[in-house]
């Protein structure tokens, strides 16, 4: 729960613009988008801290919106965190450029700025360079999509040094080796 509220705090603080020198993904397909991510690699903020096997789904609403699912583990208190918002283009729907909210009317910029042809991995920023992610749709890429990854975001001037790499193995805990 204390995630969520400081989720809700930093939206309240958030916009939906887009970095300098970063360009949205044009010719954006939301429902190539939809469905499930992996998230791969991030720079740490609050509303994640400490979360492995975190993932994203994303859905279409019948109000036009997309539905937000942000879901992790927290090994530390042994639960799943989740946070449920929407998301809605800023500009055009065919230019990868989203507000996402988690908390009433504030957006969170959501900015595609790299993607796969076939929409199996993806590149995303806030509304500056302390937000950045890598998702694929398995919970692995190869050495080449980080080191790609690294690349780019470094040219960009993202502080790649500090990337967390998510574990997306699933944890398991001790009672279920109990009977082993």
């Amino acid at each position: 729960m204390k995630k969520l509220i400081l989720l809700g705090v930093l939206l309240l603080s958030a916009c939906t613009t887009v970095p300098d020198g970063i360009a949205p993904v044009r010719g954006f397909e939301a429902e190539r988008y939809l469905g499930s991510w992996h998230e791969i690699a991030r720079l740490d903020h609050a509303f994640e801290r400490g979360l492995s096997q975190v993932t994203a789904t994303y859905t279409e609403r019948e109000d036009g919106l997309i539905g937000v699912l942000n879901r992790g583990y927290q090994a530390d208190e042994g639960q799943w965190q989740e946070a449920q918002g929407t998301a809605k283009f800023v500009t055009a729907t065919n230019t990868a450029h989203l507000g996402v909210s988690f908390f009433g009317p504030f957006r969170f910029s959501y900015v595609v700025f790299a993607l796969d042809p076939d929409y199996q991995w993806a590149y995303v920023t806030g509304h500056n360079r302390n937000y950045l992610w890598l998702l694929s749709r398995t919970p692995q890429v190869s050495a080449q999509r980080r080191a790609d990854f690294i690349a780019q975001a470094r040219t960009l001037g993202y502080a790649t040094e500090e990337l967390i790499w998510v574990e997306q193995t699933p944890v398991v805990k001790e009672s279920e080796h109990a009977s082993d």
